[in-house]
């Protein structure tokens, strides 16, 4: 017997290599620093700004340093060259809107009589018919009353009582306060952030090693890889971003200027600015055009060119220049990026929006490399936080076969079907064996994963035929034994012992075998169950079970009783290397050894715990171990294909 805590860590790691991250104290900590970054965002929020801008700006002064100039020198003409870009869009912006606000009352009557068509057409019980009365019982309210307040004053003298206003006097504090500070606030944020900026990326080095030795200098890799990894995944971003919008927004104003509304080059700038803010901006960019096109058209000709520009451009943008483009990708999946946009925009409002994309991309870098904050990195990155093999299993407990075939002809669209049985389909099978073996699988639950992982053997048998046309490095033919190896596989125990001999079988068929597979029922009586048997030359027996019981080891005598000339291989699964979070070999069971070496005693030509063993072993040209007349096995030579190393990457049957 083996050691029950041993055990218990082998299931516990088999099951599925995951721990909880996610703990109440994380969360507390989560909201308590959203709370914080929400009530102090007069503080946080412009050194976010800073932060990401330098971020920006970093690629372009080492570009200046590079040529020889000197850092402050690098910073300012940098900062003074991004800043004065942009302070000449925002100008050109606003002289331009201001062009556009002269303009609306001259758009007035296009706007009435579009209007007044669609309520004669609606009718006036209709939706559009009660909207537009309302508007024009508004409209004469509103003039009613301006009407009564002018004519309410009048002269001393004409018996009338005169109106009388108290009016409050304002001190000068007052004033600043609301009225200064407003416009002033703005302003001096802007200077702040710029301000800053200039420091930062002046004190980049030192805030470098500040970061580390605030993180931990102990680790001084992992640290420098988090300040370039975050700060490359926000440069480009922002800087792809920008080439993405001006893409999207040149076609935009063209468009607009052969179309006929007003002030196309302004409607193109503000669509390379509002596609910053996620998802929304496409949306707001197109509006005011729209409305400009309603406004201005005497018919719905324009309106309708305008929508079709803006929905071509969002196509043909989406589809063809973002993913073209994007070939280092920020990191953060597409729910990712809407979840943040709302996040950020509970805690600083339309700027935590527009910034959620580059301040989420470093959350996630921080998780990538710091345990502390690996959260970040489950919730938003776009890698899958679960295993190929345990998503496998997720997907055959629940019979969701469409999901499991289709990424499994994605993979085997890279991979050999042998190596991907090895990675995926066994590992998959024996988390089912684990949670059966601890009580959390039922009987109901084990046959209904049995038969999706039948169901998904079935889908993948055309694969076979692929597979062994071409082999890994090459066609098959030049690798193969010249005689084909007719094999039999069957399970040892259980349903699931059936599916693993299955995928076993499909994967010693890719490499160049005649298999059949036969229902462990029929091993008792194999000489007359199965026609198969009298050419067949190796036969294995396939094991979840760590531990299988002696009594169903047995059959291996049985069969060597029946059939001298087979070959008895037995395979008790294990999980192979690299299937932990961590990367770490895996934990072996502590029976596994006591069961391969009581197969061998019962009679067992070869054993292996793992696909590349059993490939090999299966295929190898050995004689079959013969039994004396008290049926045990004869001595020989150990075994030395048990002990030989897997040869990764190397053709399995060449060996």
């Amino acid at each position: 017997m083996f050691d029950t805590e041993a055990s218990a860590g082998y299931a516990s790691e088999a099951r599925t290599g995951l721990t909880r991250r996610i703990t109440l104290p994380t969360l507390a900590t989560i909201a308590v620093v959203a709370g914080i970054l929400h009530f102090g965002a007069a503080v946080f929020l412009p050194l976010a700004i800073a932060t990401l801008i330098s971020f920006a700006l970093s690629p372009l002064v080492s570009v200046f340093r590079r040529r020889g100039i000197g850092r402050t020198l690098s910073v300012l003409l940098a900062v003074t060259i991004a800043f004065g870009i942009l302070g000449t869009i925002l100008f050109f912006m606003g002289g331009q809107l201001t062009l556009v606000i002269e303009q609306l009352p001259t758009f007035q009557s296009n706007i009435i009589a579009k209007l007044e068509a669609l309520q004669s057409g609606d009718g006036p019980s209709g939706v559009l018919g009660r909207f537009v009365d309302m508007l024009a019982r508004i409209n004469e309210e509103i003039s009613n009353a301006l009407s009564a307040n002018t004519g309410s004053a009048t002269a001393p003298g004409s018996g009338e009582p005169m109106p009388v206003a108290v009016v409050e006097t304002q001190n000068i504090w007052q004033v600043i306060n609301e009225i200064v500070l407003p416009v002033v606030a703005p302003i001096v944020t802007a200077g702040l952030v710029v301000v800053v900026v200039i420091f930062m990326l002046i004190e980049r080095d030192e805030l470098r090693d500040r970061f580390i030795r605030l993180v931990g200098s102990n680790d001084l890799h992992r640290t420098t890889e988090i300040l370039e990894d975050a700060g490359s995944r926000v440069a480009t971003y922002l800087l792809i971003q920008l080439l993405v919008n001006t893409i999207y927004a040149v076609p935009v104003g063209l468009g607009l200027w052969i179309i006929g509304v007003p002030n196309p080059s302004l409607w193109a700038m503000m669509t390379l600015v509002l596609r910053f803010v996620p998802y929304l901006g496409s949306i707001m960019a197109a509006a005011i055009p729209l409305f400009l096109a309603f406004a201005v058209s005497p018919d719905w000709s324009m309106v309708l060119w305008t929508v079709a520009l803006f929905a071509t451009v969002e196509l043909v943008t989406s589809n063809v220049v973002e993913p073209w483009i994007y070939g280092s990708r920020t990191g953060l999946s597409p729910l990712a990026i809407i979840i943040a946009a709302i996040v950020w925009t509970s805690v600083w409002g339309p700027m935590g929006l527009i910034l959620s994309t580059p301040l989420t991309v470093c959350l996630v870098v921080l998780g990538r490399y710091l345990p502390q904050f690996e959260v970040f990195d489950i919730l938003f990155g776009d890698e899958p936080v679960l295993r190929a093999h345990t998503r496998l299993y997720q997907w055959l407990l629940i019979g969701d076969m469409v999901e499991a075939t289709s990424h499994a002809e994605e993979e085997l669209e890279e991979s050999h079907l042998s190596d991907y049985y090895r990675d995926v389909g066994i590992p998959a099978l024996l988390l089912a064996q684990a949670d059966y073996d601890r009580g959390v699988l039922s009987e109901v639950q084990e046959e209904r994963i049995a038969l999706s992982a039948r169901e998904f053997i079935t889908v993948l048998e055309p694969l076979v035929a692929d597979h062994l046309a071409f082999d890994r490095d090459g066609p098959v033919s030049d690798q193969l034994p010249t005689e084909v190896v007719n094999a039999l596989v069957s399970g040892g125990r259980s349903r699931l012992d059936e599916v693993a001999a299955g995928m076993f079988g499909q994967a010693l068929a890719a490499e160049g075998a005649a298999v059949t597979v036969v229902p462990r029922g029929k091993l008792n009586h194999i000489a007359t169950n199965v026609p198969e048997a009298a050419t067949a030359k190796v036969v294995i027996l396939s094991y979840l079970d760590p531990s299988p019981a002696r009594a169903s080891l047995l059959i291996i005598r049985r069969l060597k009783r029946a059939l001298p000339q087979l070959r008895v291989g037995v395979v008790i699964w294990q999980m192979p290397s690299g299937m932990t979070d961590d990367g770490s070999e895996p934990l072996r069971h502590p029976s596994v050894d006591a069961a391969l070496r009581s197969a061998e005693d019962i009679g067992a030509d070869f054993v292996a715990t793992t696909m590349d063993d059993a490939l090999r072993m299966a295929m190898a040209d050995e004689p079959p171990r013969l039994l004396d007349k008290e049926g045990r096995p004869r001595a020989r030579r150990r075994n030395a294909l048990r002990a030989a190393a897997p040869l990764r990457g190397e053709p399995l049957a060449a060996s």
